[in-house]
């Protein structure tokens, strides 16, 4: 490898063509960075104090071997987004030359020769022309702008909006012509050559992307998969395979989105979440921990890609699944999608019908919904999600998916409907994160012809004026003020209204039968076509009881809506975990330091506590020692003579532990489970083991402390 600081000018003077590799992508800077790229560039101009300004690298290596009559064309390893933005510079201000048939500045800046050093190679013929060659879209467009050609129908937007940046900007600085052009000449770059024979392309380009700075962890998945094929091999699955995928996103959407949809496929594939700063380093452990060839790793990328895209973008075709995952999408329900690209696979693998794919699609949405409303912690999620297709029947996919949901445990539970009709009717759903949805959700269950929600407002049939008028506080009762903060943003106290300004605050006869529109029409309660005003032209007075009332049916109704999974408790026992043979030949008799005594009796106070943090625990006697599960051990009791000696299952580094009781012995031979160790002997240490052992649980669990 070779380094070497030089003049940007000279470097495309003096090379013959670069080549950016079709892994690699090619759009140029920023609109930002573009503005600082000019800024500085016109300081550089006026300033003659300053001899250059560097602005990066450039790491190249030959694309082949040149010959004493054939120089090759350098591949770009790393630094294409500058070298592609210094391109549009140079060809917006050769343009303003052209344009302006003005004549050479500094001897050396005209048209002609803007073009001739910098963008072309006059004497070659074919690719061979143009100084710098992008792939695919990125190409053509570049070329379109060099030629003065019409843009091609597939345009690359960020190459067009730089250009046209770089033309904005000359021409409004044009009296500075010779300014730019100064600081053009002082734009300075490092070299960085290559040579085949010793250095590896790929560990460069790690390198010298390791600040995650200037690609992202997708990019460089695409490239560690690419790079170090053969060129035919490298097309071949670009074009067939990554290059589709990219298109399939969009340009804008594949920038935000790809990311994401990299973690979340590791996340399906492995099971594990990767950090979201080290998808890279968990794509290459998968990568070699696969034992999938190269071509078979790319095609189900782009597999997994394209049920991302019907997911998350809108992109399905069948119209329930559409509207299924549109409704996912408005809960913003991200960590879902690796358990849903694992159930999409399956239905394009015809394990599962279109119809089963969107009850599970709406379960999903219905355990989300359900648990936000009744205020379940969210992150636990991340422990429900990522591992849950592992647990299923394929061959009775629908059933073992309403099982696994039903036997989830406290944290993660799916709310049934007594808690979440109850919840829902005394939350406040006007200011709730997702009012638009769960409104349109609540009025469309059922119709054919649906609502446009967004073409209403939410109407508070008892109104939030804090200053009520006399009828409404006649109405309401003495207890009106009361009445009014509790129920006022509550299910049974909201409604859907296009004249919202026509209801204003009147009395709540008024508006069931008299308000009259400007065409004089009646538009009261009593006559709207809503199904969520179903029922009020029939309500005589609007009080605590009614807004009650009302409450209680919209609450059945969201019941169905957001339907819970329903199994026979015969079915359903059948996919309940049973207990390890070992542990059903155990009882506390087969402790002898639990007999009786002292130890005994703190043994009983210990289990007691522990039972009750939370009703999916249960207990299993083993040989050796006592053991306590939500989902796995959480805490496991050795008893001895003088104490009782606990196992905690969690990191010893995780463990808040201000007293310094619990001991690291991670690796160490122990009966149980878990790298903490803590000691209890007497009942006054007992508040406080009770909070290491709560941590433990917690983080089984995906408390929010965990977050």
């Amino acid at each position: 490898m070779k380094a070497t600081e030089t003049n940007l000018l000279k470097f495309l003077k003096k090379s013959p063509q670069f080549v950016i590799p079709i892994y690699q992508r090619n759009y140029s800077w920023t609109e930002a960075q573009c503005q600082q790229l000019w800024s500085d560039l016109l300081r550089s101009g006026r300033d003659e104090q300053i001899n250059g300004h560097f602005i990066g690298s450039i790491v190249y290596v030959e694309r082949g071997l040149s010959t004493v009559t054939t120089q090759e064309a350098l591949l770009v390893i790393d630094g294409q987004q500058r070298l592609t933005t210094c391109t549009l510079l140079i060809a917006a201000l050769a343009k303003h030359f052209e344009a302006n048939q003005l004549p050479e500045l500094l001897d050396s800046f005209s048209a002609r020769k803007l073009h001739n050093y910098y963008l072309l190679n006059p004497e070659e013929d074919g690719e061979r022309h143009y100084k710098l060659i992008l792939s695919e879209t990125d190409k053509k467009t570049l070329l379109a702008i060099i030629k003065s050609a019409p843009m091609p129908a597939e345009i690359s937007t960020r190459i067009e909006q730089n250009y046209t940046l770089f033309q904005a900007l000359i021409n409004k600085h044009q009296d500075e012509l010779k300014a730019i052009c100064q600081g053009l000449a002082k734009l300075l770059i490092v070299e960085v050559s290559l040579d085949r024979t010793q250095d590896n392309p790929q560990l460069i380009f790690e390198s010298m992307n390791s600040t995650g700075l200037e690609l992202s962890q997708a990019d460089l998945i695409r490239n560690y998969i690419l790079m170090g094929l053969e060129p035919k091999l490298q097309t071949e699955l670009y074009q067939s395979y990554w290059r589709p995928m990219e298109k399939s996103f969009g340009q804008k959407a594949y920038v935000t989105h790809f990311d994401p949809f990299m973690r979340h496929y590791l996340t399906a594939k492995t099971g594990e979440i990767p950090n979201v700063r080290e998808v890279y380093a968990a794509f290459k452990a998968f990568a070699r921990a696969s034992q999938l060839d190269t071509t078979a790793l790319v095609a189900d990328i782009h597999a997994y890609a394209s049920y991302y895209c019907a997911m998350a973008l809108g992109a399905e075709t069948e119209s329930k699944l559409k509207e299924a995952f549109h409704d996912l999408r408005e809960l913003k329900v991200d960590v879902a999608y690796p358990f849903l690209l694992d159930v999409y696979h399956d239905y394009k693998q015809a394990r599962l019908a279109a119809d089963e794919l969107v009850s599970i699609v709406r379960l999903v949405e219905s355990y989300v919904f359900r648990r936000a409303i009744c205020a379940i912690p969210t992150n636990s999620l991340n422990k429900t999600f990522p591992g849950l297709s592992r647990t299923l029947k394929k061959d009775r996919y629908l059933e073992s998916v309403r099982a696994a949901f039903l036997l989830l445990p406290s944290y993660r539970r799916f709310p049934g409907d007594e808690e979440f009709q109850r919840e829902l009717k005394q939350r406040d759903l006007y200011n709730f994160r997702s009012r638009s949805y769960w409104l349109r959700r609540l009025e469309n269950h059922g119709r054919k012809e649906r609502i446009v929600v967004e073409d209403y407002t939410i109407e508070h049939i008892l109104p939030q004026n804090e200053v009520l008028s006399s009828a409404w506080q006649a109405e309401l009762g003495p207890d009106w003020k009361q009445t009014q903060q509790q129920y006022l943003h509550t299910l049974g106290n909201l409604t859907l209204t296009g004249y919202n300004s026509e209801y204003s605050d009147y009395p709540f006869a008024y508006k069931r039968d008299q308000v009259i529109n400007a065409d004089g029409k009646k538009i009261g309660f009593k006559y709207s076509a809503l199904n969520i005003n179903e029922g009020l032209g029939e309500v005589e007075k609007w009080d605590a009881a009614a807004i009650q009332t009302r409450a209680e049916r919209l609450a059945r109704d969201a019941a169905k809506v957001w339907a819970a999974p329903q199994l026979d408790s015969s079915v359903l026992d059948a996919y309940r975990p049973s207990a390890t043979n070992a542990g059903q030949h155990y009882s506390i008799d087969d402790h002898p330091h639990l007999t009786s005594g002292t130890i005994r009796t703190l043994f009983e106070a210990l289990r007691k506590e522990v039972l009750e943090l939370d009703p999916c625990i249960y207990e299993e006697y083993l040989k050796l020692y006592v053991a306590y599960k939500a989902e796995t051990n959480f805490v496991d009791v050795v008893p001895q003579a003088r104490r009782l000696r606990l196992s905690l299952n969690m990191p010893f580094s995780e463990i808040d532990d201000p007293k310094g009781l619990c001991t690291d012995v991670t690796n160490l031979g122990r009966w149980g489970n878990g790298d903490v160790e803590v000691g209890l002997s007497n009942p006054d240490e007992l508040p406080y083991v009770m909070g290491l052992i709560r941590q433990s649980f917690d983080r089984q669990m995906g408390d929010p402390q965990d977050a």
